[in-house]
């Protein structure tokens, strides 16, 4: 995953409201959640739902699905692992292990 792509993911979660709304649709899980399911389970009003729905589908962590009159929302697991892989990929990489400065200092 390259640096902008990250960026794009991780801004789009970068609110409460679309944090509630990714929640629910990972609770959800493949099945996914229509608008009016998610405006009830959020609160969230529906032009502002729409409006967060925007931003989280644009940055590939939630698809969207028309069936007949609705539209299913579904969140993006592999983008959303993808996320994760990419901010935990270095995780504790400058870090010193204690039992390896113990032996500096013996010697």
């Amino acid at each position: 995953m390259e640096w902008e792509e990250a960026a794009q993911g991780f801004s789009a979660m970068g609110s409460e409201a679309r944090l509630q709304v990714l929640r629910a649709l990972i609770r959800a899980g493949d099945a996914g959640l229509t608008m009016g399911d998610l405006q009830e389970r959020t609160g969230i009003a529906p032009s502002t739902l729409a409006h967060h729905m925007k931003f989280l589908a644009g940055a590939g962590v939630v698809a969207q699905e028309k069936q007949g009159r609705s539209t299913i929302n579904r969140a993006c697991f592999d983008k959303l692992e993808a996320l994760a892989g990419f901010i935990l990929s270095e995780c504790c990489a400058d870090q010193v292990s204690l039992s390896k400065c113990e032996n500096e200092v013996e010697t």
